[in-house]
């Protein structure tokens, strides 16, 4: 019979992801007794689902890339990748979906754990029924906070749940590559998935329904991805949607067999699998929004201290993808440590400053978020993209600069392709966003990031030597050229 048991806590926190994890680390160290609730693996959708497995898979292919082009390297690097050695290095990598280390880690710094799905039942209250069928009530002193991430989001398809489809889980941990693999998507998953899987020997079609992969960034980016796709032997295909798909059964009669696909267009494609990789939506259909008057289901709006705007009392935060400020792991680990400020500094009763600069204020999920697309070539952006300050009505200089022109670029790889954007305020004379796309390009990001968050005046940029022989001499000659426009 089940049984139940009630524990109190100063802070609880749902979700055990990187977001979780830094939130409760933060609480601990202040003094706060803290418990962490996990219904998957601890260490979160990152670690096993997301960044970690996709990028195993990504490195090794942009290796190849690079090694291709360089003089005197053994000629076998341009071969095919060694698929076996490359999907053990990502289950490596993915910890091979066990989450030993992860509570190791949680434990060894005081935080307490409990397995199983966690829902709000009331103010500060979070009822989790456990796999053994036991039910565990939770009460918190001062705060809980949502940490449950988001899901990947499937189009409402006649028939989808039939088709099976990958969505970006599968698309990071399938056992072998598929022989057809057709990618639905233009945005960072799909070009990511779509660059992995063609690399590892799959046959990728791409399809976009945008005029251009990478819809969100500078428009160079996407068209730089678009053209080694098609050189490494993707077929991407832009202004085109998925009206129709069907699975066939498989020899077995299970409905494990071919793909076909009816495009806008008219035309019909074969594979053996199909991704969506058509957005992502907040895992908050089941935790118990509606005891406190909130929509389940929804995204979670909060303030710059994380608080949910919509509850009183100022106990319920919401960090991470599931408030929709910012989709990125490291964004979310952010939040989760401005997040642990505001809980620790309220319960000590302090009266918090969310000013501009302030510890207690996500000013840098507005102003200068990062984000790496691990393709060939990489891209590397943060701030606003020149698009997005038209919209915005900024009044901003565009500066350009083909990266290939540098030593530094030559000496990486001798047939570089690559471009650099940054946009300067002319009001403010500070660079407001930044574009690279180019091996090695990801590196580059940091420097861009400190200069939006910072402020740094163009002038004083000048002062910043970039070292020769390096692509981060990129910044130099993008002053140069602003200055001789």
């Amino acid at each position: 019979m089940p049984t139940e048991n009630t524990r109190t806590y100063d802070v609880i926190v749902i979700g055990a992801g990187p977001v979780g994890e830094n939130v409760a680390d933060r609480t601990t160290a202040a003094g706060l007794s803290t418990v962490i609730v996990e219904s998957e693996l601890a260490g979160g959708e990152c670690s096993y689902w997301a960044c970690e497995p996709s990028k195993a898979l990504l490195r090794p292919a942009l290796f190849r890339a690079d090694a291709a082009h360089m003089p005197g390297l053994d000629p076998a690097v341009k071969g095919p990748l060694d698929v076996a050695a490359v999907l053990a290095h990502r289950d490596r990598m993915s910890a091979n979906w066990k989450d030993d280390g992860q509570v190791e880690w949680i434990k060894s710094v005081g935080i307490d754990l409990v397995r199983g799905h966690g829902r709000l039942t009331g103010e500060r209250e979070v009822s989790v029924a456990t796999p053994d069928g036991e039910t565990v009530s939770l009460r918190a002193r001062h705060a809980v906070a949502m940490c449950t991430g988001s899901r990947a989001a499937l189009p409402p398809l006649p028939g989808i749940e039939e088709l099976r489809p990958w969505t970006s889980r599968e698309a990071t941990t399938a056992q072998q590559p598929p022989g057809r693999l057709v990618v639905v998507g233009a945005g960072v998953v799909g070009v990511e998935m779509a660059t992995a899987w063609q690399a590892l020997g799959s046959q990728v079609t791409l399809l976009a329904r945008e005029d251009g992969l990478l819809p969100r960034m500078e428009p160079f980016a996407g068209e730089l991805v678009t053209e080694r796709l098609r050189e490494a032997g993707a077929d991407v295909r832009f202004g085109v949607s998925v009206v129709e798909a069907k699975r066939a059964d498989g020899e077995d009669g299970t409905g494990g067999g071919e793909v076909r696909v009816w495009l806008s267009d008219g035309t019909e494609l074969t594979a053996d699998e199909i991704l969506f990789a058509t957005g992502r939506a907040p895992r908050s259909q089941d935790i118990g929004l509606e005891t406190v008057g909130l929509e389940p289901g929804a995204w979670l709006t909060v303030d710059d201290s994380l608080t949910v705007t919509a509850v009183p009392g100022e106990w319920l935060y919401a960090v991470g993808d599931v408030n929709r400020r910012a989709l990125f792991t490291h964004q979310g680990k952010y939040q989760a440590r401005v997040a642990g400020s505001v809980i620790a500094a309220r319960a000590r009763g302090e009266q918090l400053d969310t000013g501009r600069w302030a510890p207690h204020s996500t000013t840098a999920d507005i102003e200068a978020v990062p984000g790496v697309v691990v393709t060939d070539p990489p891209v590397a952006s943060v701030g606003l993209t020149a698009r997005e300050a038209e919209r915005l009505g900024r009044d901003v200089e565009v500066v350009d600069y083909e990266i290939g022109h540098l030593a530094g670029a030559i000496q990486y790889r001798p047939d570089y392709r690559g471009r650099a954007r940054i946009l300067v305020d002319r009001n403010r004379e500070v660079v407001v966003g930044a574009t690279f796309v180019g091996p090695g390009v990801d590196e580059l990001l940091y420097s861009a990031t400190v200069a939006i968050t910072g402020e740094v005046p163009v002038e004083r940029l000048w002062h910043a030597v970039p070292a020769f022989p390096t692509i981060s001499e990129v910044w130099l000659r993008l002053l140069e050229t602003r200055r001789d426009s």
